[in-house]
């Protein structure tokens, strides 16, 4: 997080609004549109990706597949970064890491996004993945994003 001239962390700042978002994200990276998310809520530090979890997506004995799962924490952090530093496509998964909690059903999936860290070249986001109507956390992932050197103007941190 940025801090403040006072040295106390402040809010980081959204460059970007949920629907210049999707439409960016559909216009650099088309086939994120395959795996049928949407953008639920965006605020600063955080962001709610829905994803809904068909038949395409289940395992032998009808539970969504961890491939799903590790992709829906992958594209929420996507979002969640450059929803904070702009139209950087090349923005890329340097690590990803997933801890499967308890057996989701199918349906939507909730991906709720955190920012833990953003700097000049790494953001580190932590995801919660939720099944919809439901308080329990059925997977929580920490991803790190490289952030390429060419940022647009008025990028501080």
């Amino acid at each position: 997080m940025n801090m403040d001239q006072m040295g106390s962390p402040r809010a980081p700042q959204l460059f970007m609004s949920t629907t210049e978002l999707s439409r960016y994200v559909q216009k650099v990276f088309p086939q994120a549109e395959s795996y049928g998310w949407s953008v639920r809520d965006l605020a600063p530090g955080n962001i709610t990706v829905v994803m809904n979890a068909g038949d395409d997506h289940l395992r032998p004995g009808g539970t969504v597949s961890g491939p799903t799962m590790f992709a829906l924490a992958d594209i929420t952090a996507y979002l969640l970064v450059l929803a904070h530093i702009g139209e950087v496509a090349l923005a890329v998964t340097t690590n990803l890491s997933i801890n499967f909690l308890s057996k989701p059903k199918p349906g939507a999936l909730i991906g709720q996004g955190r920012l833990l860290k953003l700097g000049k070249r790494l953001a580190v986001c932590e995801i919660h993945i939720l099944s919809a109507g439901s308080e329990t956390v059925i997977a929580q992932a920490t991803a790190t994003y490289s952030i390429p050197p060419d940022r647009p103007a008025g990028m501080d941190n």
